[in-house]
């Protein structure tokens, strides 16, 4: 039997879209884990004060590049990944799921989200690398910087909120402006924490990474729930 043969009913068994979620899912922690380790070797200390220092005015590298509003901006885009943003947007999601009786969503969704916080927690704990001494901090930090939380809560928690909101949208287009949209916010605030010079370039990408990673996964188990009837099926669109 060759290679081919053997795993052919096996892939025929899987949709695509959900083999699609599982490479991309496992990808995306290989990232995670090669990260880890280049920063627990140290080997990454040129990259990221050549990256963190390019967003600082080469006279004075306590003033990020840009005028004060730009840093105002930065500061409002970095609290859409806080714990206070977050823990608003998902229980309104949660609420509008439960009153459009997908309920069993709205207890995944609460699941998920909670499932990332916690390994945030734990791999911060894990890792223990001291926040940037390079430049000023344009925020109050309380945490370790290895993942960014804010990177990488944002990406779970985006993602996650912008699958569960497409599974109820009929329109196709709607659904990849969701996801979209995840992804541009996710991006900008992780971006926003290396300006504001509370996180190392790589402790962002580590939390983008890793987020993504539970959030495919997470998706992926959603979809398995939906085919399975354990949680509402995934809304198709209108027919002509």
């Amino acid at each position: 039997m060759t290679i081919a043969q053997f795993f052919g009913p096996l892939t025929r068994r899987v949709e695509s879209v959900s083999l699609f979620l599982i490479i991309a899912a496992a990808g995306s922690l290989w990232a995670f884990i090669g990260l880890a380790e280049e920063m627990a070797e140290g080997e990454l200390q040129g990259f990221d004060r050549w990256a963190l220092m390019l967003l600082r005015n080469p006279a004075d590298a306590s003033d990020p590049l840009g005028p004060g509003a730009v840093e105002t901006a930065m500061r409002d885009i970095t609290a859409l990944g806080g714990v206070t943003v977050l823990t608003l947007l998902t229980v309104a999601v949660v609420v509008a799921l439960y009153l459009r009786r997908k309920r069993a969503s709205a207890l995944f969704l609460l699941v998920a989200v909670l499932g990332g916080q916690v390994l945030s927690h734990v791999t911060k704990l894990a890792f223990d690398r001291p926040r940037p001494d390079l430049v000023p901090h344009g925020v109050e930090v309380l945490t370790a910087s290895f993942p960014s939380g804010h990177s990488m809560m944002a990406t779970t928690t985006y993602l996650t909120l912008a699958v569960l909101v497409a599974r109820v949208e009929p329109r196709k287009p709607l659904k990849l402006f969701y996801i979209a949209l995840a992804a541009v916010v996710s991006a900008a605030v992780g971006i926003s924490r290396v300006y504001l010079g509370v996180h190392w370039p790589s402790d962002v990408l580590a939390g983008w990474t890793l987020g993504a990673a539970w959030a495919l996964a997470c998706w992926t188990v959603a979809r398995w729930l939906g085919g399975t009837g354990r949680i509402e099926t995934e809304t198709a669109a209108p027919g002509p």
